[in-house]
């Protein structure tokens, strides 16, 4: 997202040399945000990942029905690009590092994907289109961003049990369910392997099994080593009533308790492990086995506005100019900015104390 500051100056305060000389412009540049910068092509990824994802979303939808939510989703693209460069600033601000976790990160996606290296995996993004370091940087922004706000909104959203209990008194019905088992899996796939493969691979799966009975985390397990498209997420699968498995797999999975799994299983596809995270038997859910969920519902309601609310916030305190004929549609009204002369080195602010060389300062009110 950075580029040069001579590009920066040029198109946001071309002078009449500039002008005279006609420099050919490589990039557009839509929005400044502090010292940072936002250009046409990461708006262009970015609609290009949100149509990706609706496509994914709304499989089922007509041509007309994907356009709408394209559409109602776009216009908050610019919107959310600020916030993350917002987010990734404050991050640093922050000295939150998380390079541990970007080389985590892109390990699991290595292992998703099957690719028997880094280097292997560098030049699967390079060949995409995409460059590996743009690619690990948008890992490094995601992590930051998410950090961030852990910290910053999560962390000050508390939910009293008292506000629990009347939610859930006020919303039984929701509780109302059938017998019902919570999965999350660890598939080691075999599709396309050789049959002389196939035993390691077995054996791989009751390694899987083995570092789970011995203490290791089901969720961060699945996230290194399972092949299923949920890795991602730990391998959660979702709730299952019954009639909704396999019958051989149902049969299993109904019997078992919360937390405990199932042995290695042999599918057409591979080899799979599931865990029950969670069983409800028919009826009303007690509360006591409910609670998470609604402790989740309540923490999902507060977390947009209170996000909204810190974002607000950093815009105020920020510079943030956008390009006529682009639209932020969070932004916050402001001083008017006057330009002012780079601080000389000598007398830059103590550290802790954030500062941006030309780009101006807000004048006080009455000024």
């Amino acid at each position: 997202m950075k580029t040069k500051w001579a590009l920066v100056f040029f198109l946001f305060v071309s002078p009449p040399l500039a002008a005279q000389n006609k420099p050919k412009v490589v990039e557009e540049i839509i929005a400044r945000v502090n010292n940072e910068i936002i250009t046409m092509s990461d708006l262009e990824r970015a609609r290009n990942s949100l149509q990706e994802e609706a496509r994914q979303d709304c499989r089922n939808c007509t041509p007309e029905g994907l356009q709408l939510m394209l559409a109602d989703k776009g216009k908050n693209l610019l919107r959310d690009l600020i916030d993350q460069s917002l987010l990734a600033q404050r991050a640093k601000d922050m000295g939150i590092s998380v390079e541990t976790d970007v080389v985590r990160r892109l390990d699991q996606i290595r292992q998703q994907n099957s690719i028997p290296s880094m280097d292997e995996l560098e030049k699967k993004v390079n060949e995409s289109g995409t460059s590996f370091e743009d690619f690990k940087s948008n890992i490094r922004n995601q992590l930051l961003t998410q950090e961030v706000i852990r910290r910053e909104v999560g962390s000050r959203i508390i939910i009293a049990h008292e506000e629990v209990q009347k939610y859930y008194d006020e919303h039984k019905k929701e509780f109302q369910r059938p017998e019902q088992v919570v999965l999350r899996e660890i598939f080691v796939s075999t599709d396309g392997k050789k049959d002389s493969e196939i035993p390691e691979l077995e054996k791989k799966a009751k390694t899987m099994l083995e570092r789970v009975k011995n203490g290791e985390d089901f969720g961060e397990l699945a996230k290194r080593y399972s092949d299923g498209t949920t890795a991602k997420n730990g391998g959660e699968l979702g709730v299952f009533d019954h009639g909704q498995l396999a019958k051989d797999i149902e049969d299993t999975v109904f019997k078992l308790n919360k937390g405990q799994m199932t042995d290695v299983i042999r599918t057409k596809t591979g080899f799979l492990i599931l865990r029950v995270e969670q069983r409800f038997e028919a009826g009303l859910q007690p509360l006591d086995k409910v609670e998470n969920e609604v402790m989740n519902r309540l923490y999902v309601q507060r977390m947009d506005p209170a996000l909204r609310q810190y974002l607000q916030t950093l815009r105020e305190e920020s510079y943030v100019v956008v390009k006529p004929g682009y639209v932020d549609t969070a932004a916050v009204t402001s001083a008017p900015i006057e330009e002012v002369a780079a601080t000389p080195e000598e007398a830059k602010p103590k550290k802790g104390k954030r500062s941006f060389p030309l780009v101006g300062k807000r004048k006080k009110s009455g000024v």
